[in-house]
């Protein structure tokens, strides 16, 4: 399939269903390698999972194949045939479609599962699949993935509690019409004088300081809900695992 990959449309918009989907295969390349590619069981468990997901699903294995079938014809998954020839299993191939960084896929797959998300909020759950050390990287990345079309945000990421979310919304979806990520005279960028001895830059100083310190509150509350989710998703890879090594005859 690799030498036809440049032979299917661009990818512009993923339905609902097929969000989760490409989300769930995303998440769990990055975070269980070992159970990847997956079986239509396990994607089908993955995407209706309770942690770690908005919303919560109810997906038939019928219906995942249905999308897994439409990601096929868009070159977005493969199938993979295992050695015992017992199931199939399923990859992703968004590194084959898009040229993202693994930030940046990391950043799509919180967004394909749980949509709309603050700058804390987004940092501190894509930080479980790669490491994002900071707000300012995390902006850098955003800023990239705006630049191609691929994100929205309600304004400014230099702004306290923006939200961002992916643009891959289909035409009929409300989402859609997120605002998009530019300033705009609503939203006026201020300036920092040069002089920092000045009141003034002190005062933006001392803003920027407690935006900092208020982005560090948000990420730990959020690592806090975060554990509960950890802990949901571990029974969920245990059964996983337990149900790889039936599969292998162990």
């Amino acid at each position: 399939m690799n030498s036809e990959i440049s032979d299917f449309p661009a990818i512009t918009q993923f339905s609902k269903s097929q969000r989760r989907v490409m989300g769930v295969l995303l998440e769990k390349a990055f975070t269980t390698p070992d159970s990847y590619p997956l079986t239509l069981k396990s994607l089908t468990t993955g995407c209706n999972q309770k942690s770690n997901r908005d919303p919560v699903t109810n997906y038939s294995e019928d219906a995942i194949l249905d999308v897994v079938d439409e990601l096929r014809k868009m070159g977005a998954i493969a199938v993979i045939h295992t050695e015992t020839g017992r199931s199939e299993r399923y990859r992703h191939y968004m590194r084959k479609r898009f040229k993202f960084s693994e930030k940046q896929l990391a950043i799509l797959t919180e967004l394909f599962l749980r949509g709309r998300q603050t700058l804390g909020e987004l940092r501190a759950r894509a930080g479980r699949m790669v490491s994002i050390d900071s707000l300012e990287i995390l902006r850098s990345e955003l800023n990239h993935l705006k630049q191609d079309g691929y994100l929205q945000a309600s304004g400014s990421l230099e702004r306290r509690g923006i939200e961002v979310d992916h643009g891959f919304y289909s035409e009929n979806e409300k989402n859609r019409n997120f605002s998009p990520l530019t300033e705009s005279s609503s939203d006026p960028v201020e300036e920092i004088p040069e002089t920092s001895s000045s009141p003034a830059s002190s005062s933006v100083e001392s803003s920027n300081f407690q935006e900092e310190m208020n982005q560090l509150k948000e990420e730990n509350e959020n690592l806090r809900k975060d554990l509960q989710e950890l802990k949901s998703q571990l029974e969920q890879l245990q059964n996983e695992f337990h149900q790889f090594k039936t599969e292998l005859g162990g």
